[in-house]
């Protein structure tokens, strides 16, 4: 990573602790997109030993496998768990499914040690509450996938705020302007946005400042999306309070205009993020998926003058940070702490989740204390 200001090397910690020990075997459960194509992939470009998959599909499973050389293909989950070489299960599977595997994984604590989980956890609060119980009464390391928080650029930025080089944050924003791919499962939900996009940059929020006092959402239907199944928040925007002043605020729009419809498109997501002695712009290069688009940070700060600090790197979100979870994950079992990503930690940020829903509903700003202590 080269900065073009005086040729400063930036070591803004841009990559995640890796465990000393790659010997603790991976079951994988699931062998979707996110599985095959971002998990596996960072999973093997990091050394890391995962012995066996499952799917709902064994052909599917079957070819997966193939693909990253695994070991092992169980026709069931319930198989996969009965081997005594998986230590660590990460579940890849639909969010409303979630509870139900998970309540089964947790039988199996003689010998299974960790779960990543997929977010959202479960498909409402109250079922992410019951799996950090579960999990706590086994035994087992909870972490759950939030793998923004590995993005290259999100890391950087919290390595700045860290550092104290903003000063007192003052205003964050992220606008999003994206057409995701959505998946089959969804149409069930009755939700697209807030549990499936917004919960990378509630989360984000988190990661870089901590809990807010109180969130104020408002959310309307997509357009696109309405034609394919009803749903209530397809277009969010928030805005979060915190005790300091500070104002956190998102966009995010799945709408982004009628591209698929004929007119030009306009696809990104950028952030911005003031504080009283610096600011960082950033974009994140996940839209452009698989073109290999790193994300980007350029700062200024009163103390280093008036230049913008403009650091790159080589490595992207998507797959290359997928390899952060997992590798927290294991660290922790490695060092006997809780991982930074822990089930407990996530129902604050599903707890925010809900609260948005809840703004919007009601239309008035929503403590998540409201959520997290009822």
């Amino acid at each position: 990573m080269n900065g073009t200001a005086g040729q400063l090397d930036f070591d803004l910690n841009i990559l995640p602790q890796l465990p000393q020990s790659r010997e603790l075997g991976i079951g994988c459960i699931g062998a979707g997109f996110i599985m095959a194509d971002c998990q596996l992939v960072a999973y093997r470009q990091a050394g890391f030993n995962v012995r066996a998959i499952s799917s709902r599909s064994p052909a599917r499973a079957r070819e997966v496998a193939a693909r990253h050389a695994i070991p092992k293909v169980y026709a069931t989950y319930q198989e996969l768990l009965a081997d005594r070489e998986v230590q660590v299960v990460d579940v890849a599977v639909p969010p409303d499914v979630q509870l139900s595997v998970i309540e089964e994984i947790v039988k199996h604590s003689d010998h299974v040690r960790g779960i990543l989980a997929q977010k959202p956890l479960g498909a409402n609060f109250a079922q992410a509450r019951r799996i950090v119980e579960l999990c706590q009464a086994a035994g087992i390391a909870l972490a759950v996938n939030q793998n923004m928080r590995f993005d290259q650029s999100v890391r950087a930025c919290k390595t700045l705020l860290e550092r104290g080089e903003l000063g007192e944050p003052v205003l964050a924003t992220i606008d999003m302007r994206a057409i995701p791919h959505w998946m089959p499962w969804q149409e069930r939900q009755g939700w697209v946005t807030l549990r499936i996009m917004s919960i990378h940059h509630l989360d984000t929020f988190r990661y870089w400042f901590g809990d807010p006092v109180r969130v104020y959402a408002s959310v309307r239907p997509d357009p696109r999306t309405s034609r394919q199944f009803a749903h209530e928040d397809g277009i969010a925007l928030y805005i979060l309070e915190y005790a300091s002043g500070l104002r956190a605020t998102s966009c995010d729009d799945v709408w982004a205009g009628p591209a698929r419809e004929g007119a030009a498109s306009e696809i990104g997501i950028r952030y911005r993020v003031e504080g009283t002695e610096g600011m960082a712009l950033g974009t994140i290069g996940w839209p452009k998926y698989p073109e290999r688009s790193p994300s980007t940070l350029d700062f200024t700060t009163t103390q280093r003058g008036p230049d913008w600090l403009r650091p790159r790197w080589d490595v992207v979100w998507f797959p290359d940070a997928f390899v952060g979870p997992m590798a927290e994950l294991l660290c922790a079992l490695e060092e006997g702490r809780a991982s930074a990503l822990d089930g407990r930690d996530n129902l604050r940020t599903m707890a925010l989740v809900e609260a948005c829903y809840q703004s919007a509903r009601e239309h008035r700003a929503v403590e998540p204390d409201e959520i997290f202590n009822s």
